[in-house]
């Protein structure tokens, strides 16, 4: 049997090993896991003062600043329950502009002075540390010789203890800021984001006659998905693991073209992993609500109940640790790239983002009533208008190398920012804009008598997948995101543009309600229409997949940003900074920095995929083609000989062109954004020549001869 056969076989090889969860009795209470590793408001009931815990909670509800004298009383009770559950040490567990998150551990015990330890833990500590700042990205509000960044704790989102088999950590949610005071993380400008499209939202609220509204949250569910493989095919790569995808690597006979693996049954070690991960994440208070298989082959996915955008976002960040981590004792790896696999179906994270507020009201939910039903496309208008003004803003929100891959391909949505509302819905804004009846559909509507409209159904239309902005009964669902990448800055930037656009209709609102003739229901209606009339050409509801929306887009006037270079400059557009400057979420100076880190990410990422690509060709794929036609030199079969040797010289061709682009010395030194150019326009196009004539390689050199493992193996080993 040849080698990878063997090394296949091996990789099937599976059983629980007698280290089975098992299945509990969930009726028993001792039972029931969820949340039993969260310092959550139940625990924080039972173990505070009661002062202490009214306080807090009545603090966290009207989203105020902390009373600094509560912070010793929380802290000995959180130090005590962590202590209960076994840890030994805590950290500010923060968000810096990486992608992933930081933590710096610290001890809870101290010497006493007898040759003792005592376990210390004050309000001081729980609010406020100080990791070094110095080798975070920064964009320059740091020079690398000034060390000092801050952590401050976050009470909006609650502690929670990370486990270990020889121990466990207290983690505690904080912000990352400089010593100047400029955000150096997702989590502070996403609180600052949260902050102004709540004081907006009131504000319309009281305009629309609800008064009983003191706070509107935003609230997120990210469905993750995601690929594994077998670990030793993992290890076998260099380019997984070093890159997180597959730089090379022929398209198998079979991938999902026939739509089997969706939905379908889900192998048994895939389902012993995933039961697992659900039982880590239930204990952490992360409410997985589903699972499935998804299109590609070994691809799959979980997802969340909608909670408030800050901790959702957190959660997010701790379910891709949890898939990552739980992965190994199943002997497998968690892909969470965009595209792991070029060819094969990529990865994104569809963001569910909607509005509620603190008395249970869902903002964008179709009502019982005229009333209801005024307010819900009020809040829906103001969307429709900030999603068409920042279309391209929202674009590079979700920009990365890894995205590049992904959008624009048919299976995930276009480049092109546009809105799907749905038949029934679009027919009412329509309607609205006309002035006129129009029938509604039996079953949809009670009748469109008015433009004050009576209920309307929850799910006014199909579904599409092909959009990145879609309504979908009460939320809009923003599919365009990265499978590896923190939602926090995309629901910002939401956050920011919808505070904005509400603010810009409630003032048009204002306005419209002046006279004594005028009625809420006309003001309301004359606002709506107005916003549709003037943004209705973001809104589509066909293929967004094919050739034609492109050019129609471009006739709409619509942004077709295809690549992260292309759509990172409006993170530093005038109306983009006068926007976050308006409602103080990101100074002009935090918005430069992002937008110079995530271009140098862009860069630096292919440039390490460039570097690693060339390193396997020339180390690997090309002496595994040379040994193979000398094998086929000693047969004299000249046909044979004929059909390789070309190729081998076009594959050394090929790298020879992709390592003189990869020299220093010839990539520009003046700016990011000219060094991401450079990786787009040149070094791609380099790495695809060489991928190009090594996957026709794949298919020619013996099998027992090629050094890396193969889709065909990787995709289909549950």
């Amino acid at each position: 049997m040849p080698r990878t056969r063997q090394q296949n076989v091996t990789a099937a090889q599976w059983n629980a090993n007698g280290s089975a969860l098992g299945s509990p009795d969930l009726t028993l209470p001792g039972n029931q896991v969820f949340a039993s590793n969260v310092f959550s408001p139940v625990v924080q009931r039972h173990r505070l003062p009661k002062h202490v815990y009214r306080a807090l909670q009545k603090t966290l509800a009207r989203g105020e600043a902390l009373d600094t004298s509560l912070a010793d009383a929380v802290a000995q009770a959180m130090k005590e329950w962590a202590m209960e559950k076994g840890a030994t040490h805590y950290t500010h567990w923060f968000q810096p502009l990486t992608g992933s998150t930081a933590e710096k551990h610290d001890s809870f015990y101290g010497p006493a002075g007898d040759g003792t330890a005592l376990a210390e833990f004050s309000g001081k500590e729980l609010i406020q540390g100080e990791p070094d700042a110095s080798s975070f990205p920064t964009g320059g509000i740091r020079a690398t010789f000034e060390a000092r960044g801050y952590t401050a704790w976050d009470p909006t989102s609650p502690a929670f203890i990370l486990e270990n088999p020889n121990g466990a950590l207290l983690c505690i949610p904080t912000a990352f800021t400089s010593w100047t005071g400029e955000a150096l993380d997702h989590k502070i400008p996403l609180l600052r984001s949260m902050d102004a499209l709540s004081g907006a939202a009131v504000r319309a609220l009281e305009l629309l006659d609800v008064q009983d509204a003191a706070r509107v949250f935003t609230t997120i569910g990210c469905e993750q998905e995601y690929f594994l493989i077998d670990e030793q095919y993992y290890f076998e790569r260099p380019d997984l693991l070093t890159t997180g995808r597959t730089l090379y690597g022929a398209q198998p006979p079979k991938g999902h073209e026939l739509d089997d693996h969706y939905f379908g049954s889900i192998p048994e070690r895939i389902l012993a992993y995933m039961l697992e991960v659900e039982l880590e994440l239930a204990k952490l208070g992360v409410p997985i609500k589903t699972r499935h298989n998804e299109v590609a082959p070994n691809q799959y996915e979980v997802a969340p109940i909608f909670e408030n955008s800050n901790v959702g976002a957190d959660h997010q960040m701790i379910t891709m640790q949890i898939l990552q981590n739980t992965a190994r004792r199943y002997g497998l790896l968690c892909l969470l790239h965009e595209k792991p696999f070029a060819g094969v179906n990529g990865s994104g994270k569809h963001n569910n983002w909607s509005m509620g507020t603190d008395t249970g009201l869902n903002l964008l939910e179709p009502g019982d009533t005229p009333a209801e039903n005024l307010q819900f496309l009020f809040f829906c208008a103001a969307v429709i208008q900030a999603v068409n003004k920042h279309q391209a803003l929202l674009r590079a929100s979700i920009a990365s190398a890894g995205q590049d891959h992904r959008l624009g391909a048919n299976e995930a949505p276009p480049a092109i920012i546009s809105i799907f509302l749905g038949a029934e819905l679009e027919k009412v804004f329509t309607a609205i804009e006309a002035g006129k009846v129009q029938p509604s559909k039996p079953g949809s509507f009670l009748g469109l008598g008015t433009p004050v409209l009576p209920p309307l159904p929850l799910h006014g239309g199909d579904r599409n997948r092909t959009s990145p902005f879609a309504f979908t009964g009460n939320k809009f669902e923003f599919r365009a995101l990265g499978s590896s990448s923190s939602p926090a800055f995309p629901n910002t930037v939401l956050n920011t543009i919808v505070a904005e656009s509400v603010d810009e209709l409630a003032d048009k609102l204002k306005d419209a309600l002046k006279g004594s003739a005028a009625t809420l229901e006309k003001a309301v209606t004359k606002v709506v229409k107005d916003a549709w009339t003037a943004n209705k050409q973001v809104v589509f509801d066909g293929d967004g997949y094919s050739e034609a929306w492109h050019k129609e887009a471009e006739k709409r006037g619509l942004a077709n940003l295809r690549t992260t270079p292309d759509a990172l400059p409006w993170l530093v557009n005038k109306q983009t900074i006068a926007a976050f400057k308006k409602y103080k979420v990101l100074s002009k100076r935090e918005l430069d920095a992002r937008y110079e880190v995530f271009t140098e990410q862009y860069a630096v990422t292919i440039n390490i995929e460039s570097e690693t690509a060339a390193a396997i060709a020339r180390t690997m794929l090309l002496p595994a083609a040379v040994r193979y036609l000398n094998e086929l030199r000693a047969t004299g079969l000249e046909e044979l000989i004929a059909e390789v040797e070309p190729l081998i010289k076009e594959l050394h061709f090929a790298l020879i062109k992709l390592e003189d682009a990869n020299l220093k010395d010839n990539q520009p030194d003046s700016s990011p954004q000219k060094w991401a150019v450079y990786m787009r326009d040149t070094v791609i196009p380099a790495m695809d020549d060489v991928r190009d004539v090594a996957d026709r390689l794949e298919k020619l050199v013996a099998d027992d001869l090629w050094p890396l493992p193969k889709y065909s193996e990787m995709l289909f080993i549950k």
